[in-house]
This record gives structure tokens, C-alpha cells and sequence, in this order.
């Protein structure tokens, strides 16, 4: 187990209600179609962490592994590369270059030159960004990635490795978002966002359909379908997708708890208020992929109803759940930003008001979304002692 420490836990209200389709399933039948056919995918690992069970007192405890998605250390990989494609299929489409392109032939150079002309952008922490970049370059557009000040030297330079432009933001995530979008409007670029806001939803949609793909990976390799699943906050995409798909192989059965960090809780906020709220604030998080201070609108149109609650945790605890996964055996290595679920799970495991309201027992099934490897290894070296 990790060091008792405070943490913020909220039931929601609103959890159960009716609402709007935020994420159709023909477009992931699409977005699924796609991914899978991508030279080098495969499933991502779900391992079982009996002995981190057995502490927590539950019946069985499943970590999705997504340091090895694609190569680039995140589940990131599936939604970013997948609306760049989408777009740039569509963009030749609409310039009558090519009406039915695929992304094997962009990936083989066909219609090279008119790619070359298509510039996509976004605003990143990290993963994100890296995972466009990458997109962009097996495809065959151009791109430049907007961070904000605080994103590190080593995630900045594993993003510039696929050819992005690296442009540099003072202030926050969402500080990158907004410059990164009036320059795309200056520069008739592209945004390819996994945030989305009013006016902009349509390709946040894609990402999150790719995103989808990790929960549909999870529930296909679970022994018994989860009773609790643990999944890291940020602007909300990637805990919404695993919302729907779950709802989509489960039922309403498994209760969906999302963890932030305590200095950028957005969707605890959120909740709080009953509406979308921003966090005001430097938002200096260890966490530096959760590090966000707006909820995406997509996302909360169903986290809103999705949810079963939301989690707030120290850094502190998020570096003893590194550590704890770091030097178990075999260990397992999990980023800053991965290891918000497994925090808050602790954390309310240890804590018998906390197990009441979540509803954990012996008898509970949780599901643990590890959404990326160590992806700034001498950050990782040094919070954990280990070699990433």
C-alpha cells in the first residue's frame, strides 16, 4: 500500500441521469477499423496485481498497460494519429486530390506533395502531442505542437523527434490551447485537439473514439467484468471514452471513479458546481499530463452522468504508487500521470468512509487504467530511484 495522505473524494449527483450521445457507435466501429489495421498495433497487456489486491482487501485488481502502445509510451497513440488521419483523408477529399484515400497509401507516399501542404497543430502536455507528431509524420503533413512553459526538456524533445515544430508558451496547458488555436486560425492550419470547447467538437470526437479502443481492449481481456474502474482526469477524453465503452460491454454495472491532481481539479469542480468550471491557477502538478484547468465539453457532457465519482490526489501520493509499482516484483513502470487511479483506489481502500461510499469490498472487481509508460525517463529515474 502508498502512505495515508489527504485526498478529495465526490460522489456525483448526477450520476444515473439521461443525457445526449456524446460518442456514437458507428464512429467507433470506424475508429476501431482503422487502429487495428495499422502495421504494428496489438493489444496492450492487462496484468493482474494480486498482491496489491490482497492489501487493499478486494477481490481482484487489473492494471492496463499502455507503456507500450505503438511504441510511443501512452494510450495517447490511439487518438491523436487516428484524427490526423481522418482529417487528412478528408481534407484531400474535399480538395478533389483524392476521393477515397486510405491510410496505407498516404503512408506509402501517395499524394505526398498535397499532404506536405497540410499543416496540423495542437497544444500539448506531452503525450498528446506526441502521438499527433507521430501521426503527422507516418502520413505525411506537416505540424507544429504548442507546450506551455512547464512541460519538461525530455517531453518537449520526444515529440520533436517525429518533425514537429516545437513552439514554447508561457503559462498553462490551457494558455497553449488558446494560442495554439488563434495561430491556427491566422495560419489556416488544422487543430487537432483531444479538448474541445464550443464550436469545436468534432475532432475531439475522433480522438475519443480512438480512445475507446483501450476499454474495448480491457473488457475483452478481463476475467469478469470490473465493478470499479479507476481512470486519471485531465480535460476529461480518455475518462469519458472508457465511460461509454464500459457502459457499451457492462451496463451501468462498473462505477467509474476519476482521479486528478489536487492542485488541477477540473472535473472534481465541476461536479462541485454542476457545471462545467475552469481552475484558475499555475496548475503546478507533478502530474503534468492531468495538469488542466477546463474540462473538455464533449467530455463533461458525459462524465456529468457517467461518473460515479471524482478524486483528488496529493503528488506525494502519486509518486508512492509509482515507487509501490516500481519495486514490487516484477516490477511494472508507470509515468506521473498514470498512477492517479491507482493513488485515489489506495487511498479510498485504506479509508472506511471512503470504501462505503465507493462501494469497495471484498468482493470488488477493479480496473486500472495505466495510460503511459515512463515518458520523461529521468523524471521517472529520479522520483522512483529506478531505471524507466
Amino acid at each position: 500500500m502508498i502512505q495515508t495522505r489527504p485526498f478529495r473524494l465526490l460522489l456525483n449527483r448526477h450520476h444515473g441521469t439521461p443525457g445526449i450521445v456524446v460518442l456514437p457507435e458507428g464512429g467507433f466501429r470506424r475508429a476501431r477499423a482503422e487502429i487495428t489495421s495499422w502495421p504494428g498495433y496489438e493489444p496492450t497487456p492487462l496484468l493482474a496485481l494480486d498482491d496489491i489486491a490482497k492489501a487493499a482487501r478486494v477481490a481482484a485488481v487489473h492494471w492496463k498497460d499502455e507503456a507500450p502502445r505503438f511504441g510511443l509510451g501512452s494510450f495517447k497513440a490511439l487518438g491523436g494519429a487516428y484524427a490526423v488521419a481522418k482529417l487528412l483523408i478528408g481534407e484531400l477529399a474535399r480538395r478533389d486530390i483524392a476521393p477515397h484515400a486510405s491510410t496505407a497509401e498516404l503512408e506509402a507516399g501517395a499524394h505526398r506533395h498535397a499532404a506536405q501542404a497540410i499543416t496540423v497543430t495542437c497544444a500539448t502536455d506531452g503525450n498528446h502531442g506526441r502521438s499527433v507528431a507521430w501521426g503527422a509524420r507516418r502520413f505525411g503533413c506537416a505540424c507544429v505542437i504548442f507546450v506551455h512553459e512547464a512541460v519538461s526538456q525530455g517531453r518537449r524533445d520526444a515529440i520533436a523527434k517525429y518533425g514537429a515544430e516545437i513552439r514554447v508558451v508561457p503559462g498553462t496547458y490551457d494558455d497553449a490551447v488558446r494560442e495554439c488555436a488563434r495561430t491556427a486560425e491566422r495560419e489556416a492550419w488544422f487543430v487537432v485537439s483531444d479538448t474541445s470547447w464550443e464550436g469545436y467538437t468534432e475532432i475531439p470526437r475522433d480522438v475519443m473514439q480512438g480512445y475507446r479502443l483501450m476499454a474495448e481492449e480491457a473488457a475483452g481481456q478481463l476475467p469478469a467484468p470490473p465493478t470499479h474502474a479507476f481512470v486519471p482526469g485531465g480535460v476529461g477524453g480518455v475518462a469519458a471514452a472508457v465511460s461509454v465503452q464500459l457502459r457499451a460491454r457492462f451496463g451501468a454495472a462498473p462505477r467509474l471513479v476519476v482521479a486528478e491532481p489536487e492542485k488541477a481539479a477540473c472535473l472534481l469542480a465541476s461536479a462541485e458546481a454542476g457545471r462545467p468550471v475552469p481552475v484558475r491557477g499555475e496548475l503546478d502538478t507533478l502530474m503534468a499530463g492531468l495538469a488542466c484547468g477546463e474540462p473538455s465539453l464533449l467530455a463533461w457532457q458525459e462524465l456529468e452522468r457517467g461518473a460515479f465519482a471524482f478524486a483528488a490526489v496529493a503528488d506525494d501520493s502519486a509518486v508512492d504508487a509509482m515507487r509501490l509499482l516500481a519495486r514490487r516484483a516484477p516490477p511494472l513502470v508507470a509515468g506521473e500521470s498514470a498512477v492517479a487511479g491507482l493513488a485515489a483506489f489506495l487511498l479510498a481502500a485504506s479509508d472506511p468512509l471512503s470504501r462505503a461510499m465507493l462501494g469497495l469490498d471484498a468482493d470488488s472487481r477493479v480496473l486500472l487504467f495505466g495510460t503511459e509508460g515512463a515518458t520523461d525517463p529521468a523524471l521517472y529515474a529520479r522520483l522512483t530511484g529506478a531505471a524507466a
